[in-house]
């Protein structure tokens, strides 16, 4: 059997990835932007000087408990120079302008650099509101492309700086990790939903901030949602090791799990999450290929600056940190052995994650809500912004945005209010009347 031309390709363009590389990075950009776009209009309320858990106070208190090196090391943030309002808004402006010129191909190295460091100065701020997986794969993509972006100012498709296959192989292993680990954890996790084929019957309407299709997809037949769970363990557990097989076998996985991808977007909100996951997804493909989609063909005879030897030894020994840290931060999380050291020492910078998405499946949606009365008689619901609370309106659908309030209230549901004493303080600030949180 003859396969088609496309995935016969033979040519030095099938073992190129200038194209795929170019649009990952721009792609990331985009996502960074809408990271700190989100955060924007939530930081000041979320943990401003009159928000739910304020930076100032929490940053103090970690100094006191750790000393300043190791307190540091535990919240890794520029917030430690000054944790005021206006420090918050000049931390977001700056990674808005450094996002939007790594999105416009501008000194790529460092715009990523400066977009993925001051995204963590955030993330090791927010406390309560940065426990998320999402968060965690933006950094790690953030940190391993500061490798992969071509060196320059104007690079273009940085023909003359071609990823090494290292670096270009760490963000693969990302996506893949992404994949496998939460399969992985599906089946480890004892939940029988899984099993019997039964995890996604409620799942549209179960999850955190579902969208308007999520609830037509909610009324498709039990075979359909039980079709849905097998596809997803045989993506998760099988397809993806397509990505070490042969170029055909690789193009066919990436056109599967960028379906999927495009499925879950359209269901459910999900932050930039399953974007981050489908923009990965492009590095499985290759410049023949894209050619092939009328892209121009990077030049032949571009000629390769070689990189510097202090520089390749710097990137092997860092890199191999992190893989080594990728494998043991997964398969012996709770060790304290000492072979466990580099994931532990990393953990706090989020670079070197474990993945698991969804072990566990919600049974049923409880919902949190804030009610205000000027009388003691009749009490009025504060309106949520994003997420569902009038029965008789719709759910949106405005992922990449990440509304991390609403989220957390999902979570806050799961549990006992002692799990998260944040919700107490948000009731506190609105008593108070606090213009940021209101």
């Amino acid at each position: 059997m003859r396969l088609p031309p496309f995935l016969a390709d033979e040519s030095p363009l099938a073992r190129s990835r200038l194209w795929p590389r170019w649009l990952f990075l721009r792609a990331l950009g985009l996502i960074f932007l809408s990271a700190f776009y989100s955060l924007a209009f939530q930081i000041h309320g979320l943990i401003g000087e009159q928000g739910i858990l304020p930076t100032g106070p929490y940053l103090q208190q970690v100094r006191e408990a750790l000393g300043v090196v190791r307190g540091v090391w535990y919240a890794p943030t520029l917030l430690w120079f000054g944790a005021g309002d206006r420090a918050l808004a000049a931390l977001i402006a700056a990674g808005f302008v450094c996002a939007a010129l790594f999105t416009a191909n501008v000194w790529p190295r460092l715009t990523v650099a400066l977009s993925t460091l001051l995204f963590l100065s955030c993330v090791a701020a927010l406390q309560d509101f940065s426990s998320y997986q999402s968060d965690g794969m933006l950094l790690e993509a953030g940190f391993l492309s500061c490798f992969v972006a071509p060196r320059g100012i104007r690079p273009g498709l940085g023909a003359s700086d071609p990823p090494s296959r290292f670096a270009y192989f760490m963000l693969v292993w990302e996506w893949f990790r992404i994949y496998f680990e939460s399969g992985v954890v599906k089946l480890l996790s004892g939940d029988p939903h899984w099993r019997d084929l039964t995890a996604m019957d409620e799942y549209y309407q179960n999850g955190p901030l579902p969208t308007w299709l999520g609830w037509y997809v909610q009324h498709f037949p039990h075979w359909y949602h039980a079709g849905t769970v097998i596809l997803t363990l045989v993506v998760e557990l099988v397809l993806v090791w397509a990505v070490f097989l042969p170029r055909p076998f690789r193009l066919a996985c990436f056109a599967v799990v960028t379906a999927l991808q495009i499925g879950i977007i359209a269901t459910a909100n999900y932050a930039f999450l399953n974007y981050l996951v489908l923009v990965l997804g492009v590095l499985l493909l290759d410049d023949a290929l894209l050619a092939r989609l009328r892209l121009p063909s990077p030049l032949a005879d571009a000629t390769v600056r070689p990189r510097a030897a202090p520089w390749r030894w710097l990137e092997g020994v860092v890199l191999g940190i992190a893989f080594w840290a990728t494998i043991t931060a997964f398969v012996a999380e709770m060790s304290s052995s000492i072979l466990t050291m580099p994931a532990r020492a990393l953990a706090p910078f989020r670079i070197a994650n474990a993945y698991g998405l969804f072990a566990v499946m919600t049974e049923a949606r409880y919902e949190i809500e804030f009610q205000g009365s000027r009388d003691g008689v009749t009490w009025v619901a504060y309106p949520f912004r994003y997420k569902p609370q009038n029965i008789y309106e719709r759910p949106g659908i405005y992922a990449p945005y990440q509304p991390r309030f609403d989220w957390n209230l999902w979570f806050a549901s799961l549990g006992p209010w002692q799990q998260s004493s944040w919700v107490v303080l948000a009731q506190q600030r609105l008593l108070e009347n606090s213009p940021s949180v209101l």
